[in-house]
């Protein structure tokens, strides 16, 4: 079996979004501001920014909304993350990994190596491992990955379709106004800073259901059901409701960025996903070994 690519090495694809730049070092500065302008030059002149041909890219070329670049993410000093991933099911089409908080699934921002991504192709040696779908950093539990090109798409119909069921659990304030179940309905939108989802006015496009599993004095256990699967969509509905997710450093209010505290993990859970293979046509179900606080 080939090895995989070094962690350190994976590309990172972006599309170029509209924006007032006219160059591809003004935009890419202005995309990630915490990367330094010396860094970027340093990663075109070693022919680290690349079309999607491979072609290497230089600084003054026009930035093209639209266009798609391949540029590969390095970084000097990459936190550690001190928790373990587990693997609960590994096929020759699937394999399904139990993610701890605080480490991401493919690498972003200051994360390259530190990823689920990266340790499961390290410690398989699968070099086709791919994400079916993306849980938060701070989310904890189920993510599922495609092992084998060729029956990829069947699975990544299943979230394009919405036949799969997703089951998340959260800790939060008790919310003893509201009747249970309870639907949430908004839409949802890009907020300020860019990775920041709102609530905003239109149509819905976005739905949670919601029930309690358990009542306790100081925090409510909350069953969530996304309908729909927006960016932070759990996050935002249940502030929006009143009752923000134990430890959200994002919502309501955004707080000062803060080297992780690994005692406050977010108290949400992706719990469970089930689904009818699309290959074997047999029904899946499969429940995280991971527990909230």
């Amino acid at each position: 079996m080939e090895n995989p690519p070094s962690p350190a090495s994976i590309p990172a694809r972006l599309q170029l979004a509209p924006g007032p730049w006219t160059t591809l070092l003004e935009g890419l500065c202005a995309r990630f501001p915490w990367i330094s302008t010396m860094q970027w030059q340093d990663r075109f002149a070693r022919g680290r920014v690349q079309d999607r041909g491979g072609r290497a890219l230089a600084p003054g070329d026009r930035w093209r909304a639209g266009q798609e670049i391949v540029y590969f993410r390095e970084v000097a000093h990459e936190p550690a993350i001190p928790f373990s991933e587990t693997i609960l099911h590994h096929d020759e089409h699937l394999l399904v990994a139990d993610k701890p908080h605080f480490l991401p699934v493919v690498p972003a921002g200051r994360f390259v190596r530190e990823t689920l991504l990266a340790r499961l192709q390290a410690r398989t040696g699968c070099a086709t491992l791919v994400p079916l779908h993306r849980i938060d950093r701070d989310t904890a539990g189920l993510v599922l990955f495609s092992t084998d090109p060729a029956t990829r798409g069947a699975y990544q119909a299943l979230f394009r379709e919405r036949r799969i069921d997703k089951g998340y659990e959260a800790l939060a304030p008790p919310l003893p106004d509201q009747g249970f179940p309870l639907e949430r309905r908004s839409r949802l939108q890009r907020g300020t800073p860019f990775f920041r989802t709102e609530e905003g006015q239109g149509p819905a496009n976005s739905l949670t259901r919601i029930e309690v599993l358990e009542r306790g004095q100081i925090h409510w256990r909350y069953a969530l059901t996304p309908v729909s699967g927006r960016k932070h969509q759990l996050r935002v509905h249940m502030a929006a409701l009143g009752a923000p997710i134990c430890n959200d450093r994002c919502y309501p209010l955004l707080q000062a960025e803060t080297p992780d505290d690994f005692s406050r993990p977010l108290q949400l859970l992706a719990c469970s996903l089930g689904f009818v293979d699309p290959v074997c046509g047999a029904t899946r179900h499969f429940r995280s070994r991971l527990a909230l606080a």
